[in-house]
């Protein structure tokens, strides 16, 4: 059962939610540093001892050959293909529609030009947790955003199982979703390999991924030469629930995420003592039939709860200052209670829309900012492979028409370097103009 907290009495629960996905990396710093050095000067060397150390498989060769993934695709049970087809179709046109491309306007007729240039990031990595688990998933909702957004490279690390193979359904969406190169490594070791480069591992420019505390804290270590997603925490749900909530729905969907792990947070927020007794009694059911029970138990004890509220709204205004990862709004207005939410990773709308949707199927993507960060951070996309650069264009007339309040804004600042830059420019009467074209 989860406890039960009146409005009044959230401060030291949202406390403890906070603090239970600090990124402290102190315990295990010393070790990634060590594992991240050794990478970068040893290369395959270190990857493949470490490899050994810590997945206790020796390999003979780290990437994952083309026939192997072609093996995997074609080998695979068929209707989990079909599901796994439809799924990468489903994220492909999601994406594919808030794509942007580069654009410019000239703001004052012909004189000025202003604009971004929007580029693929040439080289990313993505990191796919394996071994025992496989996460087919998570290949396509990192690998399909970077292949539509123009990655000419791309390359996953996944770890392998002690027989030194990466399960099959990884390799078949590897093999969907368009992925350049795979190979067997995981852990830090993988981490650093993508950051520095191997003798078979290209570097890469961007890493995206998510994965346990090591592979958090070496690309946060990582992260001031080669670009990252996020540091995720632990996974959350928050379900907003008027009288209309079916209980037995809310229980199952507080279960899912509990069962992640013993430090996922379960929450549900509701004006209706009815749905919060009945939500209790349905879990009480659920949890004992679930093979991972003890986390569940564990997770709900921690950080789980039913928060009590007065109304709908100050329901909604518990769920945007606490900003879940996956929010659910089970109401009779939900199409108009969603708007009152700022900070949310996923909104998920009615009854029938339960976040495993999200999950696997609908489209949108379900690497999403944890612990608040909602209030900052965004959803993996596009955008994420793609960097801007911005373009300016003035002529020598519209420079003079500026120049006086530049040089004033530069000597200002003590910048006399830059005030000259300007004035040179007008010290002979050449006019170098060229013809414009946006």
């Amino acid at each position: 059962m989860l406890r039960i907290i009146e409005t009044n009495d959230q401060k030291a629960f949202l406390e403890a939610l906070k603090e239970r996905s600090a990124t402290d990396f102190s315990h295990i710093e010393k070790l990634i540093r060590q594992i991240l050095s050794d990478v970068k000067t040893l290369g395959d060397r270190a990857v493949l001892e470490y490899t050994e150390k810590f997945d206790q498989v020796c390999l003979s060769t780290l990437e994952v050959s083309q026939d192997e993934l072609k093996d995997a695709y074609e080998s695979l049970d068929k209707d989990l293909l079909s599901t796994i087809q439809k799924a990468s179709d489903n994220i492909r046109s999601y994406h594919k529609k808030y794509m942007r491309e580069s654009d410019c306007y000239k703001p004052n007729g012909k004189d000025i030009i202003l604009g971004q240039l929007i580029k693929p990031i040439e080289k990313v990595g993505i990191y796919v947790p394996g071994g025992k688990a496989a996460y087919p998933s998570t290949v396509l909702m990192n690998a399909i955003p970077a292949k539509l957004a123009g990655v000419k490279e791309l390359v996953m690390v996944t770890p392998p199982n002690k027989e030194g193979k990466v399960q099959k359904t990884i390799l078949a969406a590897a093999y969907i979703a368009g992925v350049d190169r795979v190979f067997k490594v995981g852990g830090a070791q993988g981490i650093g390999a993508l950051a520095y480069g191997t003798e078979s591992i290209p570097k890469v420019y961007k890493i995206t991924g998510p994965g346990n505390i090591y592979v958090a804290a070496a690309k946060k270590m990582v992260s001031d030469f080669v670009g990252i997603d996020m540091i995720a925490g632990p996974s959350e749900i928050l379900i907003v629930s008027d009288e209309m909530g079916n209980p037995e729905y809310i229980a199952a969907d507080l279960i899912s995420q509990a069962e992640h792990d013993e430090m996922a947070a379960s929450i549900l927020v509701t004006d209706s003592p009815k749905v919060a007794r009945k939500v209790n009694e349905a879990i009480e059911d659920m949890v004992a039939k679930m093979d991972r029970k003890q986390i569940i138990k564990k997770a709900f004890k921690d950080y789980g709860a039913i928060i009590m509220t007065e109304s709908v709204n100050e329901s909604l205004e518990v769920a945007d200052k606490i900003a879940p990862e996956h929010l659910e709004i089970i109401t009779k207005n939900c199409f108009e209670d969603y708007k009152k939410i700022n900070n949310a990773g996923a909104i998920f709308l009615g009854q029938y829309s339960p976040e495993p949707v999200g999950d696997y199927f609908a489209g949108p993507n379900h690497t999403l900012p944890t612990n608040g960060t909602a209030k900052f951070y965004s959803p993996l996309s596009v955008d994420d492979f793609m960097k801007k650069t911005s373009l300016i264009y003035y002529s020598r007339q519209a420079l003079e028409k500026h120049k006086d309040d530049i040089i004033r804004f530069a000597e200002n600042e003590g910048l006399t370097g830059h005030a000259n830059a300007i004035k040179i420019r007008f010290e002979g009467e050449q006019d170098d103009t060229i013809k414009t074209k946006c």
